[in-house]
């Protein structure tokens, strides 16, 4: 998609990545904004990474998860063409973030949950069957990648560049509430116009609060319990 405005690397397991396609979406709703989706995985970004060591005890099973994931979004992109990511990334985070009920991290990567999502997104089924081809790996290590080129190695998701290709890309914005439609263009317009400036690098702190999802139990209206997220994760230290 050459004409785009905005790439957005994503990895459906992030509840950050989701909450800033949500906003992302709302800009899209009133004026005329191009996203090209693109993918990113957090299971290959941290593949050198001792999980047991580093990380709360779910997170392996759910970047796992993740990697399966877009195992389906890169065959799915292959055979239905790139503007496809649009809707079937939507059906994933609604599946993944909307819902109230507690799923085990791993059940994100099994047929019996990727089936549902493909029927909803208006795609074959069949599709699932990529879960367990390694093949597409390839794929989604050179996108990751591409978007540690743009941004350096100490980063997370979403990965945004804007005016690409040659725009400047970040990690970020991170969010944990959604802004009014009313506020979400003037918003991002801010975030647009620090994206411009030559100069301009990193705005960040690591306090975050736990996203306004069903999934997190945080409804509208609620503040999400607040958590210190180091290095962009809530990493343990041994």
């Amino acid at each position: 998609m050459s004409d785009a405005d905005l790439r957005f690397w994503f990895d459906p397991v992030c509840p950050f990545a989701w909450m800033t396609s949500k906003w992302v979406r709302q800009v899209t709703r009133q004026r005329p904004y191009r996203v090209e989706w693109r993918l990113i995985s957090l299971r290959l970004l941290n593949r050198h990474v001792d999980y047991d060591a580093q990380f709360p005890p779910e997170y392996e099973a759910g970047h796992t998860a993740g990697l399966r994931l877009l195992r389906v979004a890169a065959r799915a992109r292959a055979e239905h063409g790139p503007d496809v990511l649009d809707r079937l990334y939507a059906a994933m985070g609604a599946r993944i973030f909307e819902a109230e009920q507690v799923r085990g991290e791993e059940q994100r990567g099994r047929k019996e949950f990727v089936e549902p999502i493909l029927a909803e997104a208006g795609l074959p089924t069949s599709l699932a069957d990529a879960l367990d081809n390694e093949s597409w790996d390839t794929e989604i290590q050179a996108e990751t990648d591409e978007a540690l080129r743009l941004t350096g190695k100490d980063v997370g998701t979403p990965i945004l560049q804007f005016g690409p290709p040659a725009g400047p890309a970040f990690f970020g914005p991170v969010i944990s509430r959604l802004p009014g439609d009313a506020e979400a263009g003037e918003l991002w317009d801010h975030v647009v116009a620090l994206a411009r400036f030559p100069g301009f690098a990193e705005l960040k702190r690591s306090l975050r609060e736990q996203p306004q999802l069903p999934a997190f139990g945080v409804r509208p209206g609620e503040v999400g319990r607040q958590e210190d997220w180091h290095g962009g994760s809530r990493r343990q230290h041994r």
